[in-house]
């Protein structure tokens, strides 16, 4: 035991300056993301304020039969998770298509097409919203302006509920693609030049390389990505169908998510502790999903686990 003890000193002694420069960021974890679980308890608490956390009354599970007692439970899970099915999907092959078509491309084309893929990133979902609505809006939208100028009807996006996935699906896919389209690209950049040379030698084409080289050996970074996803499938994106839609109450039955449900109903009803709730289910799902998806890809491929 001392002598295991005495390696680790000596281990930290020797890597005490990449210690030093983690510092901030074990801070931040700790300060940020380990310090506030201890409001996991408000979960199981009818809360109050004027109770505080550790006063308030002990309530078990009652604040989880809420989300899965509600008549709405099976429809905004099914949307939850089916849309985050799809953005995984799309969003992934898109990320993919795109990383290889820039890597085809001049350096100095490659700079302007990974800043115009990444600034959606940065915007709010407040100013995508507005940027939504000025494309949707029933009489001055820029859609509805062209199909009138065409002769055909104007469609009242805002109260058919049809078109939405659609909708929500290319939206997310303009504002997130970029981000993963940087990861992957700069796997690509990783990989020996030398493979994709002996390809040529031997006669192969673009797509071949992309198949046989490229993709194969991206595989451990899309795993890695398709996982972090996972976990968050039972984890909407909140901004996205919450402004996009513009709240609207025709679309419920097609935009509406776990969060955007909660958020109204709590907005309503005001209590912290059932909000507090289905975000503790939410995490927990999540974690299991990660788990899941690991140890399956750990039987398949151990190598390309998280762990």
């Amino acid at each position: 035991m001392l002598n295991k003890i005495g390696r680790e000193l000596h281990h930290f002694k020797n890597n005490r300056e990449l210690f030093l420069l983690s510092l901030p960021g074990l801070l931040y974890k700790l300060i940020f993301a380990y310090i506030p679980m201890i409001g996991l308890i408000i979960a199981f608490k009818n809360y109050r304020y004027d109770l505080g956390i550790f006063g308030s009354k002990w309530v078990g599970l009652d604040n989880f039969r809420y989300l899965f007692t509600t008549d709405t439970a099976w429809r905004i899970t099914r949307n939850t998770v089916l849309y985050n099915t799809a953005y995984i999907v799309v969003g992934t092959s898109a990320a993919l298509l795109l990383a290889i078509l820039m890597n085809e491309i001049k350096a100095k084309w490659s700079k302007f097409y990974q800043t115009a893929l990444f600034l959606p990133h940065f915007l709010s979902w407040v100013l995508v919203g507005y940027v939504a609505y000025a494309f949707l809006n029933h009489s001055d939208g820029f859609i509805n302006r062209t199909l009138e100028s065409f002769g055909l009807n104007p469609v009242s996006w805002y109260q058919d509920a049809g078109p939405w996935p659609v909708i929500l699906i290319l939206v997310q896919l303009w504002k997130v693609v970029g981000f993963n389209t940087l990861i992957y690209f700069a796997g690509i950049i990783g990989i020996n030049s030398e493979y994709y040379e002996a390809a040529r030698i031997d006669g192969a084409t673009k797509r071949q390389m992309a198949f046989k080289i490229t993709i194969p050996l991206m595989a451990p970074i899309i795993i890695i990505m398709l996982i972090l996803s996972i976990g968050n499938m039972f984890r909407g994106d909140f901004g996205l169908h919450y402004f996009i839609p513009n709240n609207s109450g025709f679309l419920y039955g097609s935009t509406d998510i776990i969060d955007t449900y909660v958020y109204r109903a709590l907005r309503e009803v005001g209590n912290v502790s059932m909000s507090a709730a289905t975000g503790f289910y939410q995490s927990v799902v999540g974690l299991v999903l990660v788990l899941t998806a690991n140890g399956i890809v750990r039987k398949v491929d151990p190598d390309n686990s998280l762990w």
